[in-house]
């Protein structure tokens, strides 16, 4: 679910409008899956849909994907100033994003404020 709440922010933010098949491409995952898991984000209150199909967060999807997206920002960062490959560390940063606790994500960020 913060996979897809983060790719419909960073979708936002690029283009604007943001449609089931755009989250599918931008994911490489297929149409019925977006289906799905919009349905269950709709059902949490993470997201609305109209009518013509576009999709919008709503407060608690946008803040949860906001906080997803400065993860995989920060962590992104940290790995490549420690020597990481840039193409490396955004795929570590995407998985690592969604398993760090907050204690250790708030060190790295502390670290990472003064050091990089």
């Amino acid at each position: 679910a913060e996979n897809y709440l983060e790719t419909i922010y960073v979708l936002h933010k690029k283009q604007g409008v943001v449609r089931s098949i755009d989250i599918a491409t931008e994911l490489s995952v297929s149409k019925p899956s977006v289906s799905v898991a919009m349905k269950n984000l709709r059902l949490n209150g993470y997201i609305e849909m109209d009518p013509s199909g576009e999709i919008r967060l709503l407060e608690p999807g946008l803040e949860i994907a906001r906080r997803v997206l400065e993860k995989h920002t920060l962590i992104t960062k940290f790995l490549v100033a420690l020597g990481v490959s840039p193409e490396t560390a955004v795929e570590d940063a995407c998985r690592m994003e969604h398993v760090i606790s907050n204690e250790s994500f708030e060190a790295i960020r502390r670290h990472a404020e003064k050091y990089i």
